[in-house]
């Protein structure tokens, strides 16, 4: 059923529930809060520290709106708790004032300073008079989460009626509760303990699913014939010999293992885990000219065009001496120039080709592809990966996946169980350690000026900072942060803002004018590209750090130190004594910090924040449910196991049920 036959979901709700990726119902009740706000009441004379608190309240006095600054304003009234009266301050809510009239029940959110006895809101409720467990969800700008709760709840009186992807045997083993039952206390659960019956049961469902998958792929894989190549071994040889640098020990022995895969009868189908600059695109370019002297083409995939590009000047770069066609494809080429190198492909006058998601397309034919290599792999869908490979001769061409995303080898071997695995771990001793050093906020003058020494160099900056808006007063936002930077350099410095909200071309165009020196302070959430190089750039102020997970600062510090010049990270915070800071301050070495990571969260925290892995699930966490991840991984082998040499029923069926390309 699509969502627009739903009561309660208009053209409008409609176009904003899309944005979520939500199209069906299905989707709808599939799209799973990511922690919940235990709604218990506290009186105010019981608050003795600076946490939030919900204070069940009576409004005694009308509201007063005034305004600090344009689209900056403050609203003051006086409530009431069990016979104290106190005062109210909630910023940027004037429209509530009407809503607020003396008398009035109502639910305060937020900090309460005893001794100036001010209640601080950062959200007042209406409606609540019993304690209860409220469901927060992923949201879009313009759609409350109040507003998707009603929607799905409304779209729960219905019978449920989904795929359940658990085998009976496993069902009965861990008396796991049924599929619907578990969607409806997911999103309207009346106790902890109906949040951890229902979550333990879908984290296992879509960890056995992916696992099934990946088992499935590993067998199908052991009998994928490939093509067996004949490179010149004389022309790579050279080729490294001539390098301007020495390879590490990692970048030889992985190149060793890619061109033993391309001799080999079966297909090549590995993954290269390497940290931020450990050379992973010397590596890529090495297996290109391998099977380009073995007579076959070779395509290279990057997630955006900024990439493309530069993994093509990159790639023309380091392969001028040779009688090698290269070319960039992408999306903003016109249809023109598209169809000839369609037509140039197709007759085998382009060798190497290097492009975006516009390689997918259907009207693009290659003469005989030889060699995939997608770049940044977990940005990709299995499918989009699958229609390029498909487009080799017969099925049969090798594949090579790149992944800057270090992660501990025996946490690889599960996840990406169907692929080989190759890491790079060294970095090239061409380029300095980065210097990373924790800074308390109220200290950000030793910033300022260290920002202030880079400028006066001609290097170029990184600022980071969680949000976007003024929608966290605990938070510096983008553009404020902004405002405190041109007042800090004297409306001296070109300094830009780069968001998820802009368009593409935005950022494209943004990025390419940082690469070019033309901004200089580039401040920005997390959408910095991945693998992104600017080597005048040797400096990243991260502000906030503590809200970031560790594989997040470490990726977003792998921004800077692309060159021999020295660079440095600050991390900005409010926290003391911050032990995933103090992990960064110790090491560069992301396989080191990808193992504290993994220390550090371990089981997690079921009413924490979800982070987000290489692979996207919708209530999964690899490493919070790590253990619930390995038992999925025997449960599968076992079933699979059981359905290849036992003739088992259902495991056909599942194998219909479940799309191994999603």
């Amino acid at each position: 059923m699509e969502v627009s036959a739903l009561k309660k979901v208009g053209p409008k709700t409609e176009r904003l529930l899309n944005k979520l990726e939500i199209y069906s119902k299905e989707d709808l009740i599939t799209y799973y809060p990511y922690k919940y706000n235990i709604i218990k009441f506290t009186n105010i004379d019981e608050i003795n520290d600076e946490n939030n608190y919900y204070v069940l309240s009576t409004v005694i006095s009308y509201p007063k709106v005034s305004y600090i600054k344009k689209n900056f304003n403050k609203l003051d009234f006086l409530a009431n708790n069990k016979d104290i009266n106190f005062k109210v301050t909630i910023f940027n809510r004037a429209f509530l004032k009407n809503n607020l009239q003396p008398e009035r029940t109502i639910v305060l959110v937020g900090k309460y300073n005893k001794l100036k006895n001010i209640f601080v809101a950062n959200d007042i409720r209406f409606n609540i008079d019993n304690e209860t467990i409220e469901p927060i969800y992923h949201l879009t700008e313009g759609l409350k989460n109040s507003n998707l709760e009603k929607i799905i709840i409304e779209s729960l009186k219905e019978n449920i009626q989904i795929a359940d992807y658990i085998p009976k045997e496993y069902k009965e083993k861990y008396n796991f509760i049924n599929k619907g039952e578990a969607i409806k206390l997911i999103h309207k659960p009346q106790t902890i303990e109906d949040i951890k019956k229902s979550k333990i049961r879908l984290v296992y469902e879509e960890l056995f699913t992916y696992m099934f998958k990946v088992n499935y792929l590993k067998l199908i894989n052991k009998k994928n014939l490939g093509i067996k190549k004949i490179y010149n071994e004389e022309v790579v040889s050279d080729f490294l010999a001539n390098l301007s640098f020495k390879l590490t020990e990692d970048q030889e022995k992985v190149i060793k293992e890619i061109l033993k895969d391309l001799t080999s009868e079966n297909r090549m189908n590995r993954l290269v885990l390497g940290d931020v600059g450990s050379g992973k695109t010397v590596v890529a370019i090495t297996a290109l000219l391998a099977n380009f002297t073995s007579g076959y083409q070779g395509a290279f995939m990057a997630p955006t065009e900024i990439l493309a590009k530069q993994h093509y000047e990159s790639i023309k770069n380091y392969l001028s001496i040779y009688d090698i066609k290269i070319e960039l494809l992408t999306g903003s080429l016109t249809k023109k120039s598209k169809e000839k190198i369609y037509e140039r492909l197709e007759n085998n006058d382009i060798d190497i080709i290097i492009g975006t998601h516009a390689l997918l397309n259907e009207n693009n034919k290659f003469y005989n592809l030889g060699l995939v290599i997608t770049d940044e792999q977990h940005r990709f869908g299995v499918n989009q990966r699958n229609v390029l490979q498909s487009k080799g001769i017969n099925q049969k061409t090798d594949v090579l996946y790149l992944s800057a995303t270090p992660i501990p080898r025996t946490y690889a071997l599960t996840i990406y169980g169907d692929l080989d695995l190759s890491q790079i771990k060294t970095k090239p001793n061409t380029r300095k350690e980065i210097i990373t050093k924790t800074v308390m906020e109220k200290n950000i003058k030793e910033v300022l000026l260290k920002m202030l020494d880079e400028l006066k160099l001609n290097h170029q900056i990184f600022v980071v900072s969680p949000l976007i808006e003024d929608n966290d007063y605990d938070i510096s936002s983008v553009t404020l942060l902004k405002d405190k930077l041109n007042m800090a350099f004297n409306n001296k410095v070109k300094i830009e803002i780069l968001h998820g909200k802009l368009k593409q071309s935005q950022k494209d165009s943004l990025m390419n004018d940082f690469h070019k020196g033309i901004i200089k302070i580039l401040i920005s959430t997390t959408v910095i590209e991945v693998g992104i190089d600017i080597p005048n750039a040797t400096m990243m102020v991260i502000f906030n750090a503590e809200r970031f997970g560790l594989a997040t600062l470490h990726q977003l510090r792998g921004r800077i130190g692309r060159s021999n010049l020295q660079s440095y990270c600050y991390l900005v915070t409010n926290v003391v004594n911050n032990k995933r800071l103090k992990i960064m301050e110790e090491s560069n070495d992301g396989f080191y910090i990808s193992e504290k990571d993994f220390e550090l969260r371990g089981q997690g925290d079921i009413f924490g924040v979800k982070q987000s892995g290489d692979i996207f699930f919708k209530i999964a966490d690899f490493k919070r449910d790590y253990k619930i991840l390995l038992q999925a991984k025997n449960d599968s082998e076992k079933y699979l196991i059981n359905g290849v040499y036992k003739g088992n029923l259902l495991y056909e069926n599942i194998i219909e049920k479940i799309n191994f390309l999603d």
